[in-house]
């Protein structure tokens, strides 16, 4: 990973190149792309969705959402912080991007109140990035969402920044 990655809002100015991310063929049968995550995230302004750019240097590299502070018995999103979505484009793929986009959302989440645990949910199947989630800390839970797999990330068993 040569430059610093950076989350950045999407606005007029970068909605576009963001919105041409795209993974690899192939694993669009477990991420949405941008657009549609952007349209689900205007449809559900009740899960206080959080949505940010991924850039390495000044270039646009991937996408991340959450499920910010989500109150209590929402009807789309079950957890108070969910990785609703995250994608590194195909051309950035394997430089250390998702992980580097993982701990700034650990980052960010220490800001946030009661923010103790982050939740997402993953496909299985070959080319999952189940691997990826559980080889950074995540931990299945046993359950199920929808048609996906139920992983958690106790921030307490991350190690503090210096």
């Amino acid at each position: 990973m040569g430059s610093a990655i950076t989350l950045r809002v999407i606005t007029a100015a970068n909605r576009s190149a963001v919105e041409g991310l795209r993974v690899a063929p192939g694993q669009e049968v477990f991420v949405e792309g941008v657009r549609q995550s952007l349209a689900e995230a205007a449809a559900n302004p009740d899960t206080n969705p959080w949505c940010r750019a991924v850039y390495a240097g000044e270039v646009p590299v991937g996408f991340v959402m959450l499920g910010d502070d989500v109150p209590v018995g929402n009807r789309h999103i079950p957890w108070r912080y969910y990785l609703w979505r995250m994608l590194i484009d195909s051309r950035f793929q394997g430089r250390g991007y998702g992980r580097a986009v993982l701990n700034l959302v650990v980052a960010y989440l220490r800001t946030r109140p009661h923010a103790d645990v982050l939740v997402t949910s993953v496909v299985a199947g070959e080319g999952s990035p189940m691997g990826f989630y559980l080889r950074f800390g995540f931990r299945s839970t046993g359950q199920m969402f929808d048609h996906e797999h139920v992983l958690q990330l106790r921030l307490a068993d991350l190690p503090q920044p210096d």
